[in-house]
C-alpha cells in the first residue's frame, strides 16, 4: 500500500497541480506551511542518515567540487545559449539566466531521498551551493546580464539552517539514538515526504497562477530544455570520470534542480515582471520532471 503511493508520487503531483492551478484559493493560504513541510522531510532524511555519512562525503572533495563546477558553469551557460538561440525577449533571457546563476535549490535533496540517491551528498552539494552563491550569482549575473545584483546572503543562509541542517540533523541524532526500535516505521517516511512535496508543489502552483497564466510555448519549451539540459549534464559527466549510478544521479538532481525562488526574487526586485516568469515556471516544471525521474530511479537498481 505504502509503496504503490510512493510509486504513483509523479500522479499525484500532476493531479494535484492541475487542482491548485484551477482553484489557487485552495492552496494560496498554506503558504506559511512551506517550511514546515520542507523541515518535516528533511528531518524524514535524517532519520535514515548517520553521522559517517557525512564524514565519508568530506572526505571526498573532488565529486563536491565537481557538482558545484557543474551547478556554476554549465547552467547559465545553457540558460544564455537556449536564450540565444530561441531569440527570447529581453526580460524572458534575464529571467533564464537568472535561474541558471542560482544555487541548488532544497526540493532537490527531497527529490534526491525518493530517488534514493546520496542523500547527505545531496545536502552537502545544497549547502555549498548556496555559500557559494552569495558570491557567484552576482558575478554570474555581471558576466551576463551587466547588471549587479545583490543576493540576500544572510536570509538565505539561515533559511539553510532552519530547512536543512536542524532538522536533518535532529533527525541524525534520533538515529543515533533510538534507530534501532524505528526500524519497523522508517518505511513510512517516504511517503510523508511524497505527501509533503505534492503539496508544496501545488502551493507553488496556487501562489504562481497569475504569472503562468501568461506563459507561452515557446517559454515552456525554454524552461523544459535548461531543465533537461541541466539533468543530463549532472548525470553524464560525473559518469565519464567513473563515478558510480548513485552518485551520478544525485549529482544529475542537483545541477537539474535550481533555487528558482531566489531567481523570481531577485528578477522581481531588479527587473521587470515577466523577468520573474522563467523561474516561477521553472519552480513548477522542475519538480515535476525531478518527481518522474525519483519514481523511475526508485524502482531501477
Amino acid at each position: 500500500m505504502i509503496s504503490t503511493a510512493t510509486k504513483l508520487f509523479p500522479v499525484w503531483a500532476i493531479l494535484l497541480s492541475a487542482v491548485a492551478y484551477l482553484m489557487p484559493q485552495l492552496f494560496i493560504p498554506l503558504k506559511p506551511s512551506l517550511f514546515f513541510l520542507l523541515g518535516l522531510v528533511m528531518f524524514g532524511m535524517g532519520i535514515s542518515l548517520k553521522a559517517e555519512d557525512f564524514i565519508r562525503i568530506i572526505k571526498s572533495p573532488l565529486v563536491i567540487i565537481l557538482g558545484l563546477a557543474l551547478q556554476f558553469l554549465c547552467m547559465p551557460f545553457f540558460a544564455w545559449a537556449i536564450s540565444s538561440w530561441l531569440d527570447l525577449p529581453l526580460m524572458l533571457s534575464i529571467g533564464m539566466l537568472l535561474v541558471g546563476a542560482s544555487p541548488g535549490g532544497t526540493a532537490s535533496n527531497v527529490i534526491c531521498y525518493l530517488a534514493k540517491g546520496n542523500v547527505a551528498l545531496s545536502i552537502t552539494i545544497t549547502t555549498f551551493s548556496t555559500l557559494l552563491a552569495v558570491v557567484a550569482t552576482p558575478f554570474l549575473s555581471v558576466l551576463y546580464l551587466g547588471k549587479e545584483v545583490d543576493v540576500p546572503a544572510i536570509k538565505m543562509l539561515l533559511d539553510i539552517v532552519k530547512i536543512i541542517i536542524l532538522p536533518v540533523t535532529a533527525g541524525v541524532f534520533v538515529n543515533h539514538l533510538f534507530g534501532r526500535f524505528l526500524t519497523s516505521t522508517k518505511h513510512v517516511f517516504p511517503l510523508i515526504s511524497v505527501f509533503a512535496i505534492v503539496l508544496i508543489i501545488a502551493i507553488i502552483v496556487a501562489l504562481n497562477e497569475p504569472r503562468l497564466g501568461s506563459i507561452g510555448l515557446v517559454l515552456v519549451g525554454a524552461v523544459a530544455a535548461h531543465n533537461a539540459l541541466g539533468l543530463l549534464c549532472g548525470y553524464f559527466v560525473p559518469r565519464l570520470f567513473g563515478m558510480d549510478p548513485r552518485t551520478c544521479k544525485t549529482l544529475a538532481i542537483e545541477v537539474g534542480m535550481q533555487n528558482s525562488g531566489l531567481a523570481v526574487a531577485l528578477a522581481s526586485k531588479y527587473f521587470a515582471a515577466s523577468a520573474a516568469l522563467p523561474g516561477a515556471l521553472f519552480s513548477l516544471w522542475h519538480n515535476l520532471t525531478g518527481s518522474l525521474l525519483a519514481a523511475f530511479w526508485s524502482r531501477t537498481k
